[in-house]
């Protein structure tokens, strides 16, 4: 018996070589058997840790319809990068990509962690940030940050970390 299972072992590993030198490119495939859950016959009471027989089991199929709704949510990073020489007023507009178009009108609006940034920390405002009032759009345009040069006393790169979340109107 054993013999036999070497011997067909072997001839399996030969022909299956052979086949793949020549079609290296498709592998047979076997059709799937579809998984049925396995029905138990025996429950084990947790307390007692003793087994019963169950009396009947049975598989059903049951049929369910979900309402599921996407929150909106920022998709996009907002990256600024401007060079203010002296007292320069700069006007810098960005966008924000959403994952998609509002279902509802005038519902979504932009909460930013600070519209009013000292930049440099000084104590005066120099930056700010404007943004419309809803989001109507998949992309909103008309956002822009002021930066008023004449309120930075210190030279220098200055860095800012703004968090930008999607509210709705209650």
């Amino acid at each position: 018996m054993r013999l036999k299972t070497k011997i067909f072992g072997m001839l399996l590993i030969v022909f299956s070589s052979l086949y793949t030198q020549e079609n290296s490119s498709e592998v047979p495939m076997i059709p799937m058997v579809p998984m049925i859950p396995a029905t138990p016959n025996e429950k084990v009471d947790d307390i007692t840790n003793k087994k019963r027989v169950l009396e009947k089991v049975s598989t059903i199929m049951g049929k369910m319809e979900a309402d599921i709704i996407v929150p909106m949510e920022i998709i996009s990073d907002v990256d600024i990068k401007a060079l203010v020489i002296d007292d320069e007023n700069l006007e810098i507009p960005f966008d924000i990509e959403f994952n998609k178009k509002p279902d509802i009108k005038n519902y979504y609006s932009l909460n930013f962690s600070s519209t009013q940034l000292d930049i440099d920390d000084d104590g005066i405002i120099d930056t700010e940030i404007f943004s419309p009032k809803f989001v109507n759009e998949r992309v909103t345009k008309d956002n822009y940050v002021k930066i008023t040069g004449k309120n930075i006393s210190k030279e220098g790169t200055h860095k800012k970390r703004v968090y930008i979340t999607v509210e709705v109107r209650e």
